[in-house]
């Protein structure tokens, strides 16, 4: 009986499987260990539909020829970029009630915040502190200049971002519905300008180092150091610590934890201070 090969499931074999492991992890913390079979199903069609014969010649393309388009398309099939708007609001809550006044008073001089939405994914983050911002200062807003940097690895997710077009969940309030997006094609909704404007979209690698202007006030970090193992995640919060301002904050997810070494203050379940 003979079977179509581009039907069957390929394999990777041990060697190759370390190969890329080994790969993904030294040059972007991703780690993938514990994902072997993740790896066969979704790349799989991947190998096949770009005329490879195996995952050999794939791996092999990859560390001695992958441009930036390869890449992305390898880390986009591997991983998960699963985020929605209002997501887990016990963190927004604290930080409207409490980081947001902190800040707002040590920067009455200049007006000026430095955020950071690292690991942004589609956007809906970076967009939602904008808009718990603009409530919070209502008619100041004007006054400052509370712009955020919203990066991520992924260059598909980043170009949605831009595009700012979700499917609205049932729970947005109404008056962030009617002042912060307007209705799009099929029943979807586009970011405003005036919140678009806000956010600063840029592709980074978390494993670089952090050098960007301004040192942060606050830095959201949520739901990416899952794909990290501990000595990754260890040095990422280390760099992250140096970004910020004294007493500035770090926000993770509430799936997530910091060592107990670690440097950063913790305030409350995934929020922590420098």
């Amino acid at each position: 009986m003979n079977i179509d090969k581009n039907l069957k499931e390929l394999t990777i074999s041990d060697a190759d499987f370390t190969r890329m492991v080994k790969f993904v992890q030294t040059n972007y913390g991703i780690d993938l260990h514990a994902k072997r079979q993740l790896i066969q199903s979704r790349l799989g069609s991947v190998i096949k539909n770009k005329g490879y014969n195996d995952f050999k010649e794939y791996v092999d393309f990859l560390l001695n020829h992958g441009s930036g388009d390869d890449i992305n398309e390898l880390l986009s099939k591997l991983t998960t970029n699963y985020t929605y708007f209002q997501r887990e609001t016990e963190s927004f809550d604290f930080y409207v009630k409490k980081i947001m006044p902190d800040i707002e008073s040590k920067h009455q001089s200049d007006k000026v915040l430095s955020i950071w939405s690292a690991a942004c994914s589609s956007g809906e983050e970076p967009y939602n502190v904008t808009m718990y911002m603009m409530d919070y200062f209502g008619p100041k807003w004007r006054e400052w200049d509370a712009r955020m940097l919203a990066t991520d690895l992924s260059v598909d997710v980043l170009n949605k971002a831009r595009r700012g077009v979700y499917q609205l969940p049932d729970n947005m309030p109404a008056n962030w519905k009617r002042d912060y997006f307007k209705p799009s094609a099929g029943n979807r909704f586009e970011i405003a300008q005036k919140v678009k404007d806000n956010v600063i979209f840029r592709q980074f690698n978390l494993m670089d180092p952090i050098q960007f202007k301004r040192k942060f006030d606050v830095i959201f970090c949520r739901n990416v150091m899952i794909y990290f193992d501990q000595p990754t995640k260890t040095a990422l919060i280390n760099r992250m610590y140096d970004a910020t301002v004294p007493g500035g904050y770090l926000i993770i997810s509430l799936s997530e934890n910091l060592p107990p070494d670690t440097k950063w203050k913790r305030l409350t379940s995934a929020i922590f201070q420098k």
